[in-house]
């Protein structure tokens, strides 16, 4: 089987590593292990920092290369909802907008899935991960002014979960407006008793346990579709 993977940070394998200060590349990321437990061939065009915006323009310059691929995966969100949180910071009782609004994720995603139907293949869309609200909140928040953000977040750091959740349901959406395969990956996370146990210090993305726990989740749903 060939498989595409358009995404960002996470499907690209992108981890915090503590001990070096900074973000690296997984050597056992969800899509190598897929590759090896399934003998797949993976043609790999995350990117780290990747919005559906973006990830339009990637897939449109490799579309032909999907009329080979029996599935292409979508992972998208994570970049979509992120906010600018320097700017929160300095004016913390203003509106802020996410970097792509919750209508225009849905009209990306649609597109893309549409797109891929063209090429002649079949698109499947992964759920997001769960943020850690506590880690993301302390990660962001890091040298500004913390206080002004909670304020935005309207003293609840558990509202950063259901923002990004909002996304996670357009995904969802999509997946069942359009009839598609939905991989719910989201789902093993929070079946776990403590879920930030497969986060990275970050909060948002997966660590090498979780990217173990998104290949598991994969792999047994490829068997099924």
């Amino acid at each position: 089987m060939n498989l595409c993977i358009f995404g960002d940070s996470i499907s690209k394998g992108v981890i915090y590593d503590e001990k070096k200060g900074k973000y690296t590349f997984s050597k056992n990321s969800f899509a190598r292990q897929l590759a090896e437990r399934l003998d797949l061939t993976i043609q790999n065009y995350a990117r780290f920092g990747c919005t559906s915006i973006k990830g339009q323009d990637i897939l449109e310059h490799h579309k032909s290369d999907l009329a080979s691929c029996d599935l292409t995966i979508l992972e998208f969100g994570g970049n979509d909802c992120d906010l600018a949180w320097n700017e929160i910071s300095e004016t913390p009782w203003q509106p802020h907008t996410a970097a792509v609004s919750l209508e225009d994720f849905r009209e990306n995603l649609t597109h893309m899935v549409d797109e891929i139907h063209e090429a002649g293949s079949t698109p499947v869309l992964l759920s997001l991960p769960p943020l850690e609200s506590s880690r993301f909140y302390k990660w962001v928040s890091n040298g500004l002014d913390w206080e002004g953000i909670l304020h935005f977040l309207k003293e609840d750091i558990n509202n950063i979960f259901h923002w990004q959740e909002d996304y996670d349901q357009v995904i969802r959406r999509v997946a069942e407006e359009k009839d598609v395969p939905l991989i719910d990956i989201r789902k093993g996370f929070l079946e776990k008793d403590s879920y930030r146990d497969y986060l990275c210090i970050d909060g948002m993305h997966p660590n090498e346990k979780g990217h173990d726990l998104i290949a598991d989740q994969i792999e047994a749903s490829l068997n099924n579709l």
